[in-house]
């Protein structure tokens, strides 16, 4: 049963019916269509709003200025030692996508693993746009390449381990 109007007086008062959710159990109001619709609008333009803020928040994002990057990062891939220039590949950008693997770990963070399902084959569409994709961890390039094996991916997934990018001004604020 999904819920009930009792009538009262001539006037339909909004039933409450339980659902088990992943944190237990939750009372949930239920209403008729017409108030529904009503709190729906009235949600409808709060997200309106939040969508108009985040467009502007993303502009001003875009438009920070660019930092010079004057320190030699070097790090181990499946290449052997590449330099951060070299990552580029040719391409006039590059998307970093830092895995959270630390040194000491055994495997990745599972939320940088849900992610990372779903990067095979899309550097084949970012070099269409002139931009080269690479995932960076501190871990040992070993432990990296045993992981990736374990999680059947392909991308290209390096190791700034002898160096300390993740821990500079590239990620300054956690």
């Amino acid at each position: 049963m999904i819920g009930e109007f009792e009538e009262d007086d001539n006037s339909k008062k909004p039933s409450v019916v339980q659902t088990a959710t992943s944190t237990g159990v939750k009372n949930v109001k239920v209403v008729s269509q017409e108030e529904w619709l009503e709190a729906r609008r009235e949600l409808l333009a709060k997200e309106k709003e939040f969508t108009r803020l985040r467009d502007q928040l993303s502009q001003q994002r875009r438009e920070l200025p660019w930092e010079k990057v004057e320190k030699e990062y070097v790090f181990n891939g499946p290449k052997g030692k590449e330099n951060l220039s070299e990552l580029f590949d040719g391409k006039n950008q590059l998307i970093v996508y830092h895995f959270m693997f630390a040194p000491e770990w055994e495997e990745g963070c599972s939320s940088c693993s849900f992610w990372a399902d779903n990067f095979n084959g899309i550097d084949v569409h970012l070099r269409h746009r002139d931009t080269n994709f690479v995932t960076i961890s501190r871990a040992p390039y070993e432990k990296l390449e045993a992981y990736k094996k374990r999680m059947g991916w392909s991308f290209k997934w390096l190791s700034s381990f002898a160096n300390d990018l993740t821990m500079t001004s590239m990620y300054p604020l956690h």
